[in-house]
């Protein structure tokens, strides 16, 4: 069990590190929190969440050939860029309404919102190439072949939760109500930023 202990340790120290390095997926998340509020935004974390969740199955179940075939990669390392410019472009878009939400929102406008922002953050992270060849590697490199695959489906489920807690309490920071208070005035400009790395990291990753 100690064993397991020291293989979790070093697993959860490596994937926080890389979770805490500012990546495209933080810059939606900022931007989005900031123009529609945390609430909304939970959505965005849980498509995040699900996407990272679908890369560790892969890892978990051996689909080593997305790492392995470069026209497979390539192919999604473009879509993926085409997508973070999309995303971009929509956050330099000016905003549609007033950076503070209504309290009162009908309900199916909601549920609409909250799909439509899932599928943003889902589709943010799957197309994400970055994310495939991590997981990939971190359980290559870190999971010994000698670790039951219910230990290594817990470690997967540990890091699924690490992603979206932590991508939560960067919304809820970001689009708390006193936060949003305080950046009515420069609002528009973080969106603009957020957009604007967005579309810098969409055009790096496009040109390489």
């Amino acid at each position: 069990m100690s064993k397991y202990l020291v293989e979790f340790a070093a697993l959860a120290t490596a994937h926080f590190v890389a979770l805490i390095s500012p990546g495209p997926d933080f810059f939606l998340i900022v931007g989005t929190s900031v123009r529609e509020g945390a609430a909304r935004a939970v959505g965005l974390c849980a498509g995040i969440a699900a996407a990272n969740g679908a890369y560790i199955f892969l890892a978990l179940t051996g689909f080593a050939f997305i790492k392995q075939t470069p026209l497979l990669f390539t192919a999604l390392r473009t879509a993926g860029a085409l997508y973070l410019l999309y995303l971009g472009l929509m956050l330099l878009k000016p905003s549609q309404g007033p950076v503070r939400s209504p309290l009162a929102i009908e309900a199916k406008r909601s549920a609409t919102c909250r799909r439509r922002l899932f599928t943003a953050g889902f589709l943010s992270a799957i197309l994400n190439p970055k994310n495939a060849v991590f997981y990939l590697s971190l359980f290559t490199v870190i999971v010994s072949r000698e670790t039951p695959q219910a230990i290594q489906a817990c470690y997967g489920v540990w890091m699924v939760l690490a992603v979206f807690f932590w991508d939560l309490s960067i919304a809820r920071l970001a689009g708390s109500e006193k936060v949003r208070c305080r950046l009515d005035r420069h609002a528009p400009w973080i969106e603009k930023c957020s957009g604007g790395v967005l579309l810098l990291l969409g055009a790096v990753l496009l040109l390489r």
